[in-house]
């Protein structure tokens, strides 16, 4: 019975090379001369240290570029708000992975209004899609496509 797996993933590597990049660019850049500006990325998430919260605009606006150019989906940003003092200003970024439950249900709920031949069910993080017909996996796949659902989905470990 052929099946494939719904998922959320991030490459991790590419996130950390554009954090480097991003770092990099603010110590050259001449509108962050002079400030205490930098990236940090931990496990789940990136801390941007700044000023004011004009340079976190900036820094954000500099990470968003490293990252589309390393082809990182930006729907796995989760950034948070502003936290600032009178001498610093700092915003921590979350990184979405996984397909969180809500979302699983929905998708399983779009799959069953669709009334393809299909089964889909919840594995931890990940959504598990089966049938008998190749043809109705790769129909539900197009209609997952053609939904937005606030994450980037990729679809792995097809199976005939």
């Amino acid at each position: 019975m052929p099946t494939f797996d719904i998922v959320s993933e991030i490459d991790l590597q590419e996130v950390r090379n554009a954090v480097d990049q991003s770092n990099r660019e603010i110590q050259t850049r001449f509108d962050f001369k002079g400030i205490s500006a930098r990236f940090e990325l931990t496990d789940d998430q990136i801390l941007m240290t700044g000023e004011q919260e004009f340079h976190l605009l900036q820094m954000m606006d500099i990470l968003r570029q490293k990252l589309v150019k390393r082809k990182v989906d930006l729907a796995s940003l989760n950034p948070s708000d502003p936290v600032s003092n009178l001498s610093s200003a700092r915003q921590e970024i979350a990184l979405k992975q996984g397909v969180d439950s809500e979302t699983a249900k929905r998708m399983i709920k779009a799959l069953k209004a669709s009334k393809l031949k299909i089964q889909a069910q919840i594995q931890g993080d990940q959504v598990r899609v089966s049938g008998k017909k190749r043809d109705d996996l790769q129909d539900a796949i197009a209609l997952l496509r053609g939904e937005d659902w606030g994450l980037p989905i990729q679809f792995t470990n097809f199976r005939d």
